[in-house]
């Protein structure tokens, strides 16, 4: 949940359904290199395995809080069909960009009926799941929440069957304790305005706070009570005008919680709602990863 001063500002009567961050995805054609590009500014991650599907395989740093970044890419012999089919296949496609997010849940029943009652479209549970390189199977269900591609305006619900532990720690704790968790989800949207209604009539959250940065080329929104800051193009010559156009609405950028954010070198920062958020070079990771002090 955010915690930033501005969160003040909003009416108590209002209340946001509950959203935590399981994961956010960054996917790509290349494992290797993109956790070489991770490990290119300070962070370490570990190999967790290939999915079920015969198309990805997946590789994680995870945080006290449980949640984790997951940077996935097309597995050895991956099944050309099952990649071409697969949901997020134009991202399979890239060098490593942000992709998508899901939310993780106790009892997503209950979660894809309070949706369905709301209006928003949420698709059944569908069981999945994958074989860590040490042997151990992990089990979940997913259900997709919207009428976009998985994960990337809204995100996807997931529930294990498994000991979610195992999945988010498989050295059976935290890859780094340099960050509490991920703290943001900043997605790119065509309108302001229409993602602002579409995630009201989903969360109930209240009316957002807005500001412009100019540096990172958007008009920005804050959703009180669930951690996701939308984000729309400044202009036609934005560099998020260009990633809908590549990649539809989305994940742009994720920003994680440092313990220590003087151990880490920014390549640039911004002011985000009386929050300072430092920026990981872009140019070497590929993709825009901030950080935050924890706690804010």
């Amino acid at each position: 949940m955010l915690r930033v001063c501005a969160l003040a500002l909003i009416p108590a009567m209002v209340v946001a359904a509950e959203l935590s961050i399981d994961h956010a995805t960054v996917a790509g054609s290349d494992l290797e290199k993109m956790q070489a590009a991770l490990e290119s500014v300070g962070i370490q991650t570990v190999y967790g395995g290939p999915h079920s599907n015969h198309a990805t395989e997946m590789a994680l740093v995870s945080f006290p809080d449980g949640s984790y970044l997951e940077l996935i890419a097309i597995q050895p012999n991956a099944d050309p069909q099952a990649v071409a089919q697969h949901e997020w296949a134009k991202f399979l496609r890239s060098g490593g960009v942000p992709c998508a997010w899901a939310a993780r849940l106790k009892d997503l029943t209950s979660e894809v009926q309070r949706l369905t009652a709301a209006g928003v479209p949420v698709s059944a549970p569908v069981k999945s799941g994958r074989t860590r390189p040490d042997g151990v199977r992990l089990e979940w269900e997913t259900s997709e929440v919207g009428t976009g591609t998985r994960g990337t305006f809204f995100p996807f619900l997931i529930h294990d069957f498994s000991d979610r532990n195992q999945r988010a720690f498989p050295q059976g704790k935290p890859v780094t304790k340099d960050f509490h968790g991920i703290t943001r989800v900043v997605v790119a949207v065509k309108n302001l305005a229409d993602a602002i209604k579409r995630y009201q009539q989903a969360y109930n959250v209240p009316p957002p706070i807005k500001q412009v940065d100019k540096g990172f080329g958007a008009y920005l929104a804050l959703l009180g009570g669930i951690p996701v800051v939308l984000a729309q193009p400044l202009n036609a010559d934005s560099w998020l005008n260009r990633r809908i156009e590549q990649y539809g609405e989305g994940p742009c950028a994720f920003v994680l919680g440092a313990e220590k954010p003087g151990h880490y070198k920014a390549a640039s920062k911004s002011r985000w709602f009386g929050a300072e958020i430092s920026w990981f070079d872009a140019a070497k990771l590929g993709w825009f990863l901030g950080y935050e002090a924890a706690g804010r």
